[in-house]
C-alpha cells in the first residue's frame, strides 16, 4: 500500500498558498504557457492569482488516491508562506512537514526522515510568498473551464519533465477542492479536500520538525 512513497511526496503537497495579495495586473501581463490563452482566459487567470495570493491558513481532510492502486486518508494544515503540515491517518506511517525552508519526509514506522529544498519541489507553487503566473519559473500547461469547474495544469519552466499539478476549483464560490499530480515516473495522484477551513489558527509547532538523525538535503 505504501510503495512508491516519495514519489508521492510531490502530490501531497499542493494546496496552493500564498501570503499577502499580489499586485492587480492588467490582463495583458505576460504569461508564460503552452497554450494560446484568450484575454478573458488572462482575466481568469489574475483571477486564480489573486485568489490563491488571498489564502493564508487552511485545515483539511483530504482523500489521495493514486493511478498504482494506493489510497490514504489524513489532514492538511498550510500556513503560508512556507510551512505545511500533510498527516496521514493509520497505518499510514507518514508524515509531511514544511518548515520554511526545506520539504521533510518521516516515516514515523521506520524513524527516519529525508529533506530537501522546498524551493526544488512542486510544493514551492503554493507556499511561496507570491504565486505569480508571470513568473519565469512558472509555465502554464493547461487551463480549462466547464459548469462549475476550473483546471489549471503547472510545470516548473526550467524543468517540465519533473511533473505536472493540475489545480482544480468550483467556480461558484471559487474554491480550491482537489489537485492531481503526474509525477516523473509516470504515476497519477488525486487529492481531493474536505470540508476546507481557510483563514484558522494554527499552532506554530505543528511546522517544526527535529531530524531525528544527520540528513543531508538536496541542492
Amino acid at each position: 500500500m505504501f510503495n512508491s512513497k516519495k514519489s508521492k511526496l510531490i502530490a501531497l503537497i499542493v494546496l496552493v498558498i500564498s501570503i499577502g495579495l499580489t499586485p492587480c495586473y492588467e490582463a495583458k501581463a505576460i504569461i508564460a504557457s503552452t497554450l494560446k490563452l484568450s484575454k478573458q482566459d488572462l482575466k481568469d487567470l489574475l483571477i486564480l492569482e489573486k485568489y490563491l495570493n488571498g489564502l493564508r491558513t487552511m485545515e483539511a481532510r483530504f482523500l489521495q488516491m493514486s493511478s498504482d492502486g494506493s489510497y490514504s486518508e489524513g489532514v492538511i494544515y498550510i500556513s503560508r508562506p512556507g510551512r505545511m503540515r500533510i498527516e496521514y491517518d493509520p497505518p499510514n506511517p507518514i508524515l509531511v512537514i514544511a518548515d520554511g525552508s526545506s520539504l521533510i519526509y518521516v516515516d514515523k514506522e521506520m524513524n527516519q526522515a529525508t529533506a530537501v529544498f522546498l524551493r526544488l519541489t512542486p510544493a514551492d507553487f503554493i507556499l511561496r510568498r507570491q504565486l505569480s503566473f508571470s513568473s519565469d519559473d512558472i509555465l502554464i500547461t493547461g487551463f480549462h473551464r466547464s459548469p462549475g469547474i476550473i483546471r489549471l495544469s503547472l510545470v516548473k519552466a526550467d524543468n517540465p519533465l519533473d511533473g505536472k499539478i493540475t489545480l482544480i476549483f468550483s467556480d461558484t464560490p471559487l474554491e480550491l477542492r482537489k489537485w492531481t499530480v503526474n509525477d516523473a515516473q509516470g504515476i497519477k495522484t488525486t487529492v481531493s479536500l474536505l470540508g476546507p477551513r481557510f483563514a484558522v489558527n494554527l499552532d506554530r509547532s505543528l511546522f517544526n520538525y527535529e531530524m531525528p538523525n544527520p540528513v543531508n538535503e538536496s541542492e
